[in-house]
């Protein structure tokens, strides 16, 4: 990249690190730190997440999913967003955590059930989070050294450094920065001048690689060319795909009930309105950074497929096969050097449409190289060490394959675009997570230990030094943990730990008076052992577990039970023994946890429930209401149920709302529900059914609703949202400087324990 490129890149982060500097000034109690004394309006919400939905981690992710399963699976994905969109209308968790005016979710935990959970609960969300978010300073240096071919060291004052070191150092650095300068205050300001940034550009890489790629000759032939039941148009010949397919897309649809609030962090927002008002928004633009991932992914899939661009996806196989070696061991230059020579010396394959057998998973282009790199491992270290180095070599393969395919196929100026794009996404998304692990644990952890209080400054003090700390957590943690399966995979049962077990925790706390302490100790305890069990499993799988079994002659009757288990379910779940890889993948353990945990909680939660709990004092409602704290909620049902009625309540319209934000709420449930899901999907499937639509069909059907129609959506939306978003920053400063503080804002130092104890909401 050139110098200029380098200007485009570093001026605008400049510029947001001085907006986060700027906003110490704004900071006068705890509540300004750690929640903007909630005075955050919706736009302001909205806007400041747009960046920090768009990661380097999560669009790795995605292209990962959709390079293994191309298009097919997103059409049964359509139920997801109307399943969305009536949560955040109706308010779903959110609405009622609000109401009870915790300042966190452990802060929930303590008034629902008791003080000793909040303590376990938030230690165990804690770890899973740190765990889970420990690979994104990796993932996200990776990416930029090889976007912009960066050497993997160099040499400064006579010391070699690691380039990979240090570009983790300086994104963390730049977090925790801002987390130091004004926490959540800080966080707000500088993630809406970076969502400001991100929608023009996002509109610009859409329309940029739309124009350069034709769908019709170009992405539709490549598309086309699977096995039966692995395409990747047609949404009703999936069967046989793996990892991503009609099951994982089950657990999606589970985890979209089960953990709507299982991540709720201080809420910011003025009201309970206005948070609810923001989710429907986020919802809306969610499109947005999704229409991105999805342009890239077709992207990956024609450069690295089509017969047009066989020698510059040959090119890309080496750079990206010599680069994963690196990864793979740094010091071992003699199975580097094996690696890359094994693959440079291979004739360029091409792969004719028509003549040649179609593409799978086990046959593809890719398999060819990483065939090449398994006879070298073989070769170097035969048995279950050349496995296992296997597997850390695929995962990295694949991980590594958008950064060097853009930085081949994108032209200078672009390319440093992206660049912004990227570590503007980066820098919002890190220190989003740093914060709110460090919340968690100063908050919920920390505070309910301390016998004394501390004081605002100390308070605020504390948060920072648990932030560095994370920090430093997340720098050796990115350094030496291997991370040996998708991103997706990878992160699902780590969150396990904790998502395993929350789910029954938080919707029975906040909608059922059954629900108690020993329920969701069980819950949760079940749930950390069983995905730590899960987790040994799969990361030991190929150098340990299977030879294990191999040693003792178990393969083959292991095999037998895990074949007989999975059969009624075939061909989605299919637990087929494999010496490299584990038979029941992550998404598969993570649905067997929740199923039992939830079982768990109920039953123990019925066995242990002396009297119901009291939920009209928890959400401060009816005779319990404090200084009109709590939202305005309608008690009186009207005598005769209208259609009028239903539909209000259908999309979650209550008095609060203003006719622009009916129009919103309408809005919104018209383009999710009435176009997205009855038209695109529920006519679809109708219409297959009688008469089953042609390849070319589908080719059509997703070039209109994943990216035409999306894309005008963003273009008329970008507008109105960066208009608002602009308002609302100007509004935030404006309460800021006028908000009188009372005594509720420091009086949460004690993690809003003070507050619980106030309100007398438990039991």
């Amino acid at each position: 990249m050139s110098w200029y490129g380098y200007l485009i890149v570093f001026i605008p982060l400049a510029l947001v690190m001085y907006a986060g500097w700027n906003s110490r000034k704004y900071i006068h109690s705890v509540a300004d730190f750690l929640s903007v004394g909630r005075v955050a309006r919706r736009y302001v919400l909205c806007v400041s997440n747009v960046a920090n939905a768009l990661s380097v981690t999560g669009l790795i992710a995605y292209v990962e999913m959709q390079y293994k399963s191309g298009l097919a699976l997103n059409f049964w994905q359509s139920i997801i967003l109307p399943l969305g969109t009536l949560l955040s209308l109706t308010g779903y968790c959110y609405y009622r955590f609000r109401e009870t005016r915790a300042m966190s979710l452990g802060q929930f935990i303590e008034m629902r059930y008791d003080r000793s959970l909040r303590i376990f609960a938030s230690g165990l969300r804690s770890t899973a989070e740190v765990i889970a978010n420990m690979i994104m300073p990796a993932v996200g240096a990776r990416f930029f050294i090889y976007l912009l071919d960066l050497p993997q060291d160099f040499v400064f004052c006579g010391i070699t450094f690691s380039t990979f070191m240090v570009l983790m150092f300086v994104m963390l650095v730049l977090a925790i920065s801002l987390i130091c300068f004004g926490g959540m205050l800080s966080l707000i300001i500088t993630d809406t001048l970076q969502g400001l940034v991100c929608y023009p550009l996002l509109a610009l890489f859409i329309i940029y690689l739309l124009w350069n790629y034709p769908w019709g000759g170009t992405v539709v032939p490549v598309m086309a060319d699977r096995v039966a039941e692995q395409s990747f148009l047609n949404p009703y010949d999936i069967k046989a795909l793996r990892d991503f397919n009609i099951f994982s897309l089950i657990v999606t649809v589970v985890v979209i009930f089960m953990h709507q609030g299982s991540w709720m962090v201080t809420s910011t927002a003025k009201s309970a309105h206005e948070q609810k008002m923001a989710g429907v928004l986020g919802a809306w633009r969610n499109t947005f950074t999704n229409l991105l991932y999805v342009v890239l992914g077709i992207v990956l899939v024609v450069i690295l497929n089509a017969k047009g661009f066989a020698p510059q996806a040959h090119t890309i196989r080496v750079d990206l096969s010599s680069k994963a070696a690196y990864a793979l061991d740094p010091s071992d230059k003699a199975l580097q050097q094996a690696i890359t020579d094994r693959v440079q010396n291979m004739e360029v394959p091409v792969h004719n449409i028509g003549q040649d057998a179609p593409l799978s998973t086990r046959d593809n282009m890719d398999t060819i190289y990483l065939d090449k790199v398994n006879d070298v491992l073989q070769e170097k270290m035969p048995g279950e060490a050349g496995n296992a180095k296997l597997q850390e070599f695929t995962t990295l393969y694949y991980q590594l394959s958008l950064p060097v395919t853009l930085r081949n196929v994108m032209p200078g100026f672009m390319l440093a675009l992206f660049v912004l794009l990227m570590v503007l996404a980066m820098l919002s998304t890190d220190d989003t997570r740093i914060f709110s692990s460090a919340l968690t644990i100063s908050q919920d952890v920390i505070l309910p230990l301390m016998e004394k209080p501390p004081t605002p400054k100390q308070h605020i003090r504390m948060v920072k030094l648990v932030a560095i700390g994370v920090g430093v957590v997340f720098f050796f943690g990115s350094y030496f943990m291997k991370q040996l399966d998708y991103i997706n995979l990878f992160v699902t049962i780590v969150c396990s730990i904790w998502l395993g077990g929350c789910g029954p925790v938080i919707i029975g706390g906040l909608y059922s008076r059954f629900g108690t302490t020993e329920g969701a100790f069980t819950a949760l305890t079940s749930s950390f052992v069983l995905s730590i069990g899960s987790i040994l499993i799969q990361r030991n799988w190929a150098d340990a577990v299977y030879p294990f079994l191999q040693k003792h002659n178990a393969v083959e009757s292991v095999g037998n039970v895990l074949q007989a288990i999975s059969k009624p379910f075939n061909p989605y779940i299919n637990w087929e023994m494999n010496p490299v890889k584990c038979p029941i993948n992550s998404y598969e353990f993570y649905f067997i946890i929740m199923m039992i945990t939830l079982v768990l909680y109920c039953v123990v939660s019925k066995l242990t429930c002396k009297e119901p709990f009291n939920l009209d004092r928890m959400l401060h409602r009816k005779e319990y209401a404090i200084e009109n704290l709590a939202a305005s909620v309608s008690t009186d049902a009207p005598r005769v149920c209208s259609l009028k009625w239903f539909y209000n309540k259908l999309i979650g319209i209550t008095p609060d709302y203003t006719k622009g934000d009916k129009c919103i709420a309408w809005g919104f449930f018209i383009y999710s529900f009435v176009y997205q899901f009855l038209i695109c999907f529920i006519m679809v499937v109708i219409w297959n059914s009688i008469a089953p639509w042609k390849l070319e069909y589908w080719g059509h059907y997703f070039l209109i609703t994943m990216l035409l129609i999306p894309g005008l959506m963003t273009l008329i939306s970008m507008v109105w949202f960066m208009i608002g978003g602009i308002v609302d920053l100007r509004h935030l400063f404006h309460d800021l400087k006028n908000r009188e503080i009372n005594e509720l804002d420091n009086g949460q130092v004690e993690g809003c324990v003070s507050l619980a104890e106030k309100v007398q909401t438990r039991r």
